[in-house]
């Protein structure tokens, strides 16, 4: 989506913040990044000081959450749910959203499946599976039944 280098990352979290603050034109991209940006008020501390948290380390030991993972995932999910790869992830994710009333609540459901496949691969020093991945958010959806 964006390349591997986390600031780059965040500076364009930062970026679409600050347009979305004057109200300037944004591309598509970025307009689904200021959707979920939007989506996410709890956040808006963090972007609105850049300079204090581009650099800024999250930890799991911390207890702080990272918002700009969280809202990565979030944009992960989307565009997944829009190319529907892996085969199935839409129709998955329609049936979570049936089942939840909430499509944000769903794309959470595929967070748990994608930080577990994206973990596995790393521990592991393989590329994510996909198919394991795929058969988690099916798998998810349907226990919300």
């Amino acid at each position: 989506m964006f390349g591997q280098d986390r600031n780059e990352l965040r500076q364009m979290f930062f970026n679409v913040w600050q347009k979305l603050q004057a109200g300037t034109p944004l591309t598509a991209l970025e307009n689904m990044v200021g959707e979920v940006i939007e989506a996410h008020p709890e956040y808006h501390a963090v972007l609105k000081k850049p300079d204090a948290n581009l650099d800024k380390d999250y930890s799991p030991d911390g207890g702080q959450p990272n918002p700009f993972l969280h809202m990565a995932m979030h944009i992960a999910a989307r565009e997944q749910i829009g190319t529907d790869r892996p085969r199935g992830i839409a129709k998955a994710f329609q049936e979570m959203a049936h089942r939840l009333g909430d499509p944000h609540a769903a794309e959470h459901e595929i967070h748990e499946c994608l930080g577990e496949t994206l973990w596995q691969a790393q521990r592991n020093g393989q590329p994510p599976d996909e198919a394991a991945y795929l058969r988690c958010v099916q798998e998810r959806a349907k226990r919300l039944q």
